[in-house]
């Protein structure tokens, strides 16, 4: 499949723990994203994006994962069907119907499924284990060049999991015992424990090998099965990887544990004090580059090699980080510590720093050059590495004037987000004004859904709280969706939610992609940013995939979309 800028694409924007089908297990994998991958072509929508699939932690952030190499073995496929390890038996009696319909229903239920999940794949690695590794089989000698073929990153990562889930050992790397927080003496202190208990620990960390075997298959089978469907895959890169991860705990080097990744205050996201008045604390370490550069960026080429066996596009998530990234001298479990202090209260706990941005603030001609500079290298260094897969960026937030011709220059789409792109009357920018080499989007999985804003500015309106804002914003909305002479009614109405859609379809960018709630007009988020809400990244469509079809309100929906993707030029052939 050939994507070339000269064609106008759409598609769907879906994280696949939200994806519902009538075989899940509570949470959304790769006969979801099947389903999805169909429901698409039948749309003539040639891409589905989805967020990171790498392997989450505690908080289940896709943002915040344990492995930026690793795939979230939640996001597999595990049937008798799916794994041939897997007797139907075994998963009778693992899986019982009133079992999995409890972890149906509602959101998903992190804890219980990952549970299920694993109890049914160390099922099916016991008789690989029996029937295949003992045999030396076709099955064995695939799995056996999956390990060669990931040594750089698999074993790494598969002792960090098993040491992550010894008895007494804290969840985070940083509180093990000393012996254990590097891979070097780690391994020392494996091998020389009694030969029994030193063999328990090899078979689990064969484990978690044979389990990212089966999710790279998966997926890679997933990749091929859309290109015949004509429909390109999208992933993500975000900009940084959790703390607590595979990544840091193996690569110390390559870290800065004193800095943690963020975004400076802004008033965009008002869902907590600390935000509006500091920032966004992610808690990510930053990047030694100069570390990275001395060994040739490898470590990021190999996180750009496993996204590209996959997916036909990436989105690097918060772009901004390689130029320059703002940064906090505190981990966000103090971020509650600071909030009253004054910045000179600040600088006295933590040594006379503060937050800003680094390598370089931009406030110089020279720090400027140099940041551009950075970030321009980085950029070639992941084209480089992704070879044909196509690089997109996510350009949004607090963007230095330098970003965009870096990104143009490059060939690399940033977004165009319409609430956020204004012209100085503060009403929506002229979509068709939009650069040719962006994605446009009326929404990505950080922002309410264009239903849920109505709603909520109608609520305002109710309450009194910025009326007349709130009151502009929905004619503006109105205005962008070709209705600026009626009066904003108090539902969301069918006409405003095709206009929109068919501004942003009609826009002049290459790319235009819609997260599934915005195509069927539904209210639910999937993240709140700066929040550690559980509601993040556990909302699950209220319908299957299937039932896209056989629901009339779903069914109109799809294919008002699929013909405003049509009129707009962007449902045509690709090779």
């Amino acid at each position: 499949m050939k994507l070339s800028v000269e064609q106008s694409l759409a598609g769907i924007l879906e994280p696949v723990f939200a994806i519902r089908t009538e075989t899940d297990l509570g949470v959304g994998d790769t006969d979801g994203v099947r389903q999805m991958v169909d429901w698409c072509a039948q749309h003539g929508l040639h891409i589905f994006q989805t967020l990171p699939i790498n392997e989450t932690g505690d908080d289940h952030s896709p943002y915040n994962a344990i492995s930026s190499l690793a795939i979230e073995p939640a996001t597999l496929t595990v049937t008798p069907q799916a794994i041939p390890d897997l007797s139907a038996t075994q998963f009778a009696a693992l899986a019982p119907e009133a079992r999995v319909a409890r972890l149906r229903q509602g959101a998903v239920q992190y804890p219980a499924v990952k549970a299920l999940k694993h109890e049914l794949l160390g099922a099916a690695f016991a008789a690989f284990q029996t029937e295949q590794l003992a045999r030396d089989t076709a099955r064995a000698r695939a799995f056996a060049a999956f390990s060669r073929d990931h040594a750089a990153w698999v074993a790494d990562y598969a002792l960090f999991r098993t040491l992550r889930e010894l008895p007494g050992n804290p969840r985070h790397w940083e509180a093990w015992p000393r012996e254990l927080r590097d891979p070097r003496s780690a391994r020392a202190w494996l091998a020389a424990l009694p030969n029994a208990r030193r063999q328990a620990l090899e078979q689990r960390q064969l484990y978690f090998t044979y389990v990212q075997w089966l999710a790279f298959s998966q997926w890679e089978q997933l990749r091929d099965y859309a290109l015949q469907k004509r429909v390109g895959l999208m992933g993500d890169i975000p900009y940084g990887v959790g703390r607590n991860s595979a990544d840091v705990w193996a690569n110390g080097r390559l870290f800065d544990l004193d800095w943690n990744g963020g975004a400076p205050p802004e008033t965009t996201f008002k869902t907590d004090p600390f935000i509006v008045k500091w920032g966004q604390n992610w808690g990510v370490p930053l990047y030694r580059w100069d570390v990275l550069r001395q060994q040739d960026f490898s470590w990021w080429r190999q996180r750009v090699s496993n996204v590209r066996r996959i997916f036909q596009l990436f989105r690097i998530d918060h772009v901004l980080g390689l130029f320059r990234i703002y940064a906090f001298p505190w981990t966000p479990d103090r971020n509650a510590e600071f909030l009253p202090l004054t910045a000179t209260e600040a600088a006295a706990r933590t040594g006379g720093r503060l937050p800003g941005f680094k390598a370089y603030p931009d406030d110089t001609a020279e720090h400027r050059a140099r940041n551009q500079a950075q970030g321009e290298e980085l950029l070639k260094m992941i084209q480089a590495a992704a070879g044909e897969t196509v690089v997109i960026a996510e350009d949004l937030g607090l963007v230095p004037d330098y970003v965009a011709p870096t990104l143009q220059r490059l060939g690399i789409p940033g977004f165009r987000i319409p609430m956020l792109f204004r012209d100085p009357d503060w009403t929506y920018s002229d979509p068709k004004q939009y650069p040719r080499l962006s994605l446009a989007q009326p929404a990505t999985h950080d922002h309410t859904p264009l239903a849920a804003l109505w709603r909520q500015c109608w609520a305002n309106v109710d309450a009194g709280h910025e009326r007349e804002h709130n009151q502009w914003e929905l004619r503006r909305i109105m205005r962008f969706g070709g209705l600026a002479h009626e009066e904003p009614p108090r539902e969301f109405a069918d006409r405003i939610h095709e206009g929109f859609l068919r501004a942003v379809m009609e826009s002049n960018s290459w790319l235009a992609i819609f997260q599934i709630q915005d195509v069927f007009g539904q209210t639910a988020r999937f993240n709140v940013p700066g929040s550690t809400s559980a509601a993040n990244w556990s909302a699950r469509m209220e319908a299957t995939v299937k039932q896209f079809a056989t629901d009339a309100r779903l069914r109109g929906k799809g294919e008002m979309f699929s013909r405003l993707a049509q009129r707009a030029g962007r449902s045509g052939g690709v090779e």
